[in-house]
C-alpha cells in the first residue's frame, strides 16, 4: 500500500478536505443552487468513491464532506457510509486518518431511523441547510411553487430531522450538528434575525453564507449579495458579539454570543475571499475533479479509476492535479479577466 505523503499547490496549499458529491439530483430547487432533476451519466459506483477517498488520504485528506445534491435522496449513500466504518477501524488504513466524515443535507428527509444509521456507521457531523423559518420565504428560497403552505410543512420536516440529529447523538453543542442559511439580499435577507433568533432558541450554530456566483443558472447578481460584515452588524445590534477570527484552513469567521447562548459563523466568498489557505478538493458525482468551487471545468477521474489502472497511478494522478493548482478566483474577482463559466453547484456540492 501506497505511503502517506502530504502533497502541496503552486502556493503552498496542503490538501486537507475531500468533498464527495453523491448525486447532482435533489428533492428541493433552491434559486442559488439550481439542481437537477435526473443524474448525470457515468455515476462512480461505491468501489470507485472508496479508491478516491482512499487516494486523498494518502495524500494528506483528513476530513470528508460527503454531498449533493441531496445525499439522502440516493440509496448509494448506504454502502459507502458501510464500508468506510468498517476500515477507518483498522489502524493501518488509509481511512483511519479520517478525523472528521461529515454530510450535508436540506434536512427534509432526515428522521429517526436515518440519523441513527447515519451515527452508527460513522458520520461524525450533520450540517442541515434552512434558509428561512417562515413558510412563504422559505417556499420561495427553496422553489416550492405551492407556496406558503408547502413551506410550512417543509421546515415541519426539517424541524423533525434536527430533533431525529440530536436524538442519534449529533450533539450542536460539540459541533455535531449545525445549520446553514445562504442569504440573498431581496429574497430572504428579512430573514436573518428570525433564523438567528430560531438558531439561538435550539442551541444550534448557525453559518450566514454570502450569496454565491457559482454555476450560471441561478442569475447571481452582485446586487443581491449581502456582505457578512452587514450581517454581522444587524446580529450584533441584537444580541452583542465577539469575535473568534477564522480558523487557518476553515471557511469561515466565527463568532460568540456575548450572552453566552451560542455562536454564529459567516462564509464570505465574495467580500473576504479565502483563498490563501483553501485546502478543499471537489468530485462530482461522476468523477470530475474541482480544484476550486468557481472554477470551469474538472478534470475526468474516470479513465483512473478502471480495474487496470493501479491504486498508486491513480493517486499519482491526484498529486499531479493538486500540485499544479493555483486557483483564486474569489481573490481575483472583479480584476480584467475573461469571463469565467463555472460548473453548477449541484455538481459541486457547495
Amino acid at each position: 500500500m501506497m505511503k502517506p505523503s502530504a502533497v502541496i499547490d503552486l502556493l503552498a496549499r496542503p490538501l486537507g478536505v475531500l468533498r464527495l458529491s453523491l448525486t447532482a439530483r435533489c428533492n428541493l430547487a433552491c434559486r442559488y443552487c439550481c439542481p437537477e432533476s435526473i443524474e448525470p451519466p457515468g455515476l462512480l459506483s461505491t468501489r470507485d468513491q472508496l479508491r478516491l477517498i482512499q487516494a486523498a488520504c494518502q495524500l494528506g485528506a483528513h476530513t470528508l464532506r460527503l454531498t449533493g445534491g441531496e445525499p439522502l435522496l440516493t440509496d448509494r449513500l448506504w454502502p459507502l457510509l458501510d464500508q468506510l466504518s468498517l476500515a477507518r477501524q483498522e489502524v493501518a488504513h488509509p481511512f483511519s486518518r479520517l478525523k472528521d466524515v461529515a454530510i450535508t443535507t436540506n434536512g427534509s428527509l432526515l428522521n429517526d431511523e436515518k440519523a441513527r444509521r447515519l451515527r452508527d456507521m460513522g458520520v461524525d457531523r450533520i450540517t442541515i441547510s434552512l434558509d428561512a423559518v417562515d413558510g412563504a420565504s422559505i417556499a420561495r428560497m427553496a422553489g416550492l411553487r405551492s407556496g406558503p403552505e408547502a413551506g410550512k410543512a417543509l421546515i415541519q420536516r426539517v424541524l423533525a430531522g434536527i430533533d431525529a440529529a440530536r436524538a442519534a447523538g449529533f450533539n450542536p453543542a460539540r459541533g455535531r450538528l449545525k445549520l446553514n442559511a445562504v442569504i440573498q439580499r431581496g429574497q430572504n435577507d428579512d430573514q436573518l434575525i428570525p433564523l438567528a433568533r430560531f438558531a439561538r432558541t435550539q442551541g444550534l450554530p448557525l453559518r450566514l453564507i454570502e450569496y454565491m456566483d457559482v454555476g450560471n443558472r441561478n442569475g447571481w447578481c452582485r446586487d443581491q449579495v449581502m456582505p457578512a460584515s452587514e450581517m454581522i452588524q444587524l446580529l450584533h445590534s441584537n444580541w452583542p458579539l465577539q469575535s473568534l477570527g477564522r480558523q487557518p484552513g476553515g471557511t469561515s469567521g466565527q463568532w460568540i454570543y456575548e450572552d453566552g447562548e451560542g455562536s454564529v459563523a459567516t462564509i464570505a466568498s465574495i467580500t473576504e475571499p479565502f483563498c490563501s489557505d483553501c485546502n478543499r478538493l471537489r468530485i462530482t458525482a461522476d468523477g470530475q475533479a474541482f480544484t476550486c468551487l468557481f472554477a470551469s471545468e474538472g478534470l475526468d477521474l474516470r479513465r483512473w479509476l478502471r480495474e487496470d489502472v493501479s491504486d498508486f497511478a491513480l493517486a499519482e494522478v491526484m498529486t499531479g492535479l493538486w500540485s499544479r493548482r493555483s486557483d483564486r478566483f474569489s481573490e481575483e474577482r472583479g480584476l480584467e479577466q475573461p469571463a469565467n463559466h463555472h460548473a453548477e453547484m449541484a455538481y459541486l456540492g457547495g
